[in-house]
């Protein structure tokens, strides 16, 4: 039970990588208070997930909504002990394509909710020397030539764990960062398929993309979450790992 009396908060734990950060949470001993949009994915997940989890809605384009969703998790469970910032969206934009709007929608959901629900549950993670786990992308070194306001979004929020992990060291609250690869969620087979891809797709990935084999999955990523969540990493904070099956710096791959 390695976060046992734990309440972690889970943005967009209603599917895909979130719902399995908080089903690894309950199965490691936290209450957990699963966030998301769509109400009967979350009513799902709670009602497999018990009395430890509690749902609440809310849609992050809203400045306000981080304050409510910190006050649902005092509310279910009384005091918050750790967040994790899974949530966000992935337009698909260029420079020709990317707009205003655009810009302004990937960051209020991808970075402006992270930040602001930090600063809703910090006198709470602080009290109980809580830890911060940002779910980030290998993108936010460049990027898909598609991915250009992801792309930066996910640059933001990695400044945003480095910064306060600078910042608040003396506080014990920690902030760390993972950086995804490509994960398969139900959502990305479906996109995938949307794309123009056929149904067995998953079968022709080509190997440079998977040296492994095949695509990550979302439990080996919760389970990356539970150590950064849990007291076994402390001290550490500020780091940023990329959790994908090769080196994304300068990478060179050969066929062997």
């Amino acid at each position: 039970m390695r976060l046992k009396d734990k309440v972690v908060i889970v943005t967009g734990g209603t599917s895909g990588i979130g719902r399995a950060i908080a089903e690894r949470c309950v199965a490691e001993g936290a209450r957990v208070l699963v966030h998301g949009i769509n109400r009967a994915e979350g009513e799902e997940v709670v009602a497999k997930l018990g009395a430890a989890a509690a749902l609440c809605l809310e849609d992050l384009v809203d400045a306000t909504a981080p304050e409510r969703i910190a006050a649902a998790a005092l509310k279910a469970f009384g005091r918050i002990t750790s967040l994790v910032n899974n949530a966000a969206i992935v337009p698909r934009t260029t420079i020709r394509t990317a707009t205003a709007e655009s810009f302004d929608r990937a960051m209020a959901i991808n970075v402006r909710a992270p930040m602001l629900l930090i600063k809703a549950a910090f006198d709470q993670l602080k009290a109980h020397e809580g830890s911060v786990v940002n779910i980030g992308s290998i993108n936010c070194h460049s990027g898909e030539a598609t991915f250009l306001d992801y792309s930066m979004t996910k640059g933001a929020l990695q400044t945003l764990a480095c910064n306060l992990a600078n910042a608040h060291g003396r506080d014990r609250v920690r902030f760390n960062h993972l950086n995804l690869g490509w994960v398969l969620t139900p959502r990305e087979h479906a996109s995938q398929i949307a794309q123009g891809l056929p149904a067995n797709w998953l079968e022709h990935i080509p190997a440079n993309y998977v040296p492994s084999g095949g695509l990550i999955m979302p439990e080996a990523i919760a389970a990356a979450v539970v150590f950064w969540l849990g007291d076994e990493s402390r001290p550490v904070t500020g780091a940023t790992v990329d959790m994908e099956q090769f080196c994304v710096h300068a990478r060179n791959p050969t066929k062997v």
